[in-house]
């Protein structure tokens, strides 16, 4: 064997190269692009959880979030009225016949008595004729069973004729006079009849309807006719309103409420209640009450409907929410709060009162509670919402 030749003390050209600063900084470097990669990822992995959130803060279904209102003592109560005319007729006619003559139209004012129209009644002509000839015949027979009647009872004294003749011809007379009394009447009657060829406005008012032009043929009756005009007296309207159960016994005689008409937008009009009915409707649950509106300037019209103002006294000091919270399910009338984290639950309530586009809740609720304002069907207990902005937190 050779002899070995150590090399641990011989320095090669590469070592030579390569200080030891330049080793440290070489390693310095490689530490610092790990620690950059480390923190790139854990930057990545940060953001993408991030996004992640936000993707499932997105798909949140969006709540518009309201408060209860506190009671302040008193209901405002809008219900839906209907106005009607003081008084309304309408005007049918009393013998048959053909239309001659109109004289008024729909919206003329009219007085009591006033002519309207005119029938022409020919059958109802000849019948007062016949009736007036048959009156005549009548008086002369009458006429001659009178004479007949006093010439037998002065015979009778000279005993020239019987007792039983003579008594035959003081019935005879009897019978005529009554025969003269009918005909009478019946040529009172069809008299009587003819002026209801005038048709007349029965007190003073405005015509509302006109159901017949001239040469119409009239049929007598209200079964048998069609009504030719409407008359209707509005200088003073009543408006009727169904309350419901709950507030009838806060309805009383003298109330002064206020209405309003689609058809008069910001205006107010004032009414005084004269009445109700007594009596809840087995229909509706309802209460009828009449309410007396003056309408001397005829700005109102009969017919229209109008939105009712009543304020009440609350007994119950509830709460009120819009009528748009309410849910309903098979478990019962509820409305869909919000926990301290956007939670959905649903919370059982009692309504005292129906206020129409608003309810007061009695129990089930408080005045601090947050609540879900027209609450998707779609939105189960326990739920996580998005409250929308804009919405008081």
């Amino acid at each position: 064997m050779g002899n070995l030749v150590s090399t641990d003390n011989i320095d090669t050209p590469l070592s030579k190269a390569l200080p030891a600063n330049l080793k440290l900084k070489a390693l310095a470097i490689v530490a610092l692009a790990v620690v950059a990669v480390a923190t790139g990822l854990i930057y990545r992995a940060n953001d993408q959880a991030e996004l992640k959130r936000l993707v499932r803060q997105q798909e949140l279904p969006i709540v518009k979030m309201i408060f209860p209102k506190r009671s302040n003592g008193t209901v405002n109560l809008i219900l839906p009225g209907t106005l009607k005319a003081f008084y309304s007729a309408s005007v049918y006619a009393r013998v048959p016949g053909y239309l001659k003559q109109w004289n008024v139209d729909i919206g003329t004012l009219v007085k009591a008595g006033q002519l309207l129209a005119t029938i022409d009644t020919p059958d109802l002509d000849q019948q007062l004729i016949q009736s007036e000839a048959n009156l005549e015949t009548a008086l002369a027979n009458e006429r001659l069973t009178k004479l007949t009647s006093e010439r037998w009872t002065n015979l009778l004294k000279t005993d020239s004729v019987s007792k039983q003749e003579t008594d035959e011809k003081l019935g005879d007379h009897e019978a005529k006079k009554a025969l003269v009394d009918a005909a009478k009447a019946d040529v009172n009657r069809l008299r009587a009849l003819e002026t209801f060829k005038r048709i007349t406005a029965p007190f003073d008012g405005v015509v509302t309807e006109r159901n017949t032009d001239i040469g119409t043929l009239i049929n007598a009756g209200h079964d048998a006719g069609n009504r030719l005009f409407t008359v209707d007296d509005i200088h003073q309207l009543r408006m009727y309103v169904n309350v419901p159960q709950s507030y009838a016994h806060q309805i009383t005689a003298g109330m002064k409420v206020q209405f309003d008409v689609p058809s008069l937008p910001g205006q107010m009009f004032n009414a005084i209640l004269t009445g109700n009915s007594r009596a809840i409707s087995v229909a509706s649950g309802t209460m009828l009450v009449e309410l007396a509106v003056d309408n001397a300037d005829r700005k109102l019209m009969p017919g229209a409907y109008g939105n009712v103002h009543f304020t009440l006294p609350d007994a119950n000091n509830g709460v009120q929410i819009p009528a748009t919270a309410l849910v309903f399910r098979k478990e019962g009338l509820s409305v869909a709060t919000l926990t301290t984290d956007n939670h959905v639950a649903f919370r059982g309530i009692q309504i005292s009162h129906d206020l129409g586009s608003s309810v007061e809740v009695a129990t089930g609720l408080s005045a601090t509670e947050r609540i879900i304002d027209s609450p998707p069907d779609s939105l189960l207990q326990g739920d996580q919402v998005r409250i929308a902005e804009g919405t008081n937190q």
